[in-house]
């Protein structure tokens, strides 16, 4: 696996190879690699002939500086992952590679980055669709993958890639769950055994909605789930919208129409987030 550092050699490499006629797939993360982001690469290497995988803890997309601090880094296991999922290249660029100072980025993204997530943490997906751009602009990828798990944001970089026309294709991948149903995340670490157990609550809830859907109406199942993690011990919830799955209009989805159930709790300092796609 190459590794490179900076944007014009990953850009000189990768456009070299599209000469070649390869098809390039990218899979950016953040690093702190579990067996979600490995299935990303896995996909990757089914649906193209080159596979870049960027790790890039990004800070614009983070509102809370501590939460920056903490966000776990361990790139020697990273790298070990990433080699033995057979990953082509790795971009790990510094933070002064990718931003200079007092840098400037709006995107118009039809509102959809001030719902959910974007409520509770505003600026959040301009910081991400600004790296995603930034990164899409020097990896060249025809196709690039991202996990079902962070629904919203996978919207949002498609609404970036409608309104700037970039020639990408983005493929959603399903969510990674552990054995007992928890979406695999880098921040399950910060968990407490019993925060652990008690995260539980938040695939039972959308489970709860999966197993009505068409069998009660869209408001009761969705106020069975609050009322279940308002009762369930350790969870802090955010917020639990059924929305249609094309746009994330909370414009009450009929039972006939493809919808998606998504929440979002805190079980401690941790903020988790999970959903699930409703046929």
């Amino acid at each position: 696996m190459k590794i490179l550092r900076t944007r014009s050699e990953i850009s000189a490499y990768t456009l070299q190879q599209k000469q070649q006629g390869k098809r390039i797939g990218f899979v950016p993360t953040m690093g702190a690699l579990h067996q979600g982001h490995i299935s990303l690469i896995n996909l990757a290497k089914k649906r193209s002939d080159l596979v870049v995988c960027s790790i890039f803890v990004n800070p614009t997309q983070f509102n809370d500086p501590k939460d920056l601090e903490k966000y776990p880094r361990p790139i020697e296991h990273d790298i070990a992952k990433l080699e033995e999922a057979a990953c082509d290249i790795l971009f790990m660029p510094e933070v002064g590679e990718m931003y200079s100072k007092d840098e400037e980025w709006q995107v118009t993204l039809d509102g959809l980055d001030e719902i959910l997530e974007g409520k509770y943490r505003p600026g959040h997906y301009q910081g991400v669709t600004q790296i995603v751009y930034k990164l899409f602009s020097c990896t060249h990828p025809d196709v690039a993958f991202f996990g079902q798990k962070d629904y919203q944001q996978v919207m949002v970089i498609e609404k970036m890639v409608q309104k700037l026309q970039l020639a990408v294709v983005l493929e959603m991948c399903p969510i990674i769950r552990e054995a007992d149903g928890l979406a695999m995340s880098s921040r399950n670490v910060h968990l407490s055994p019993t925060e652990r157990a008690q995260s539980l609550a938040l695939y039972q809830s959308l489970n709860h909605i999966k197993e009505g859907w068409g069998k009660k109406s869209v408001q009761t199942l969705k106020q069975e789930a609050i009322e279940f993690l308002e009762k369930s011990p350790g969870i802090s919830l955010g917020y639990l919208e059924i929305c249609t799955a094309n746009n994330l209009q909370n414009n009450q989805p009929t039972n006939q129409s493809e919808a998606v159930a998504l929440v979002a709790a805190s079980l401690g300092q941790t903020r988790l987030i999970d959903n699930i796609l409703l046929p």
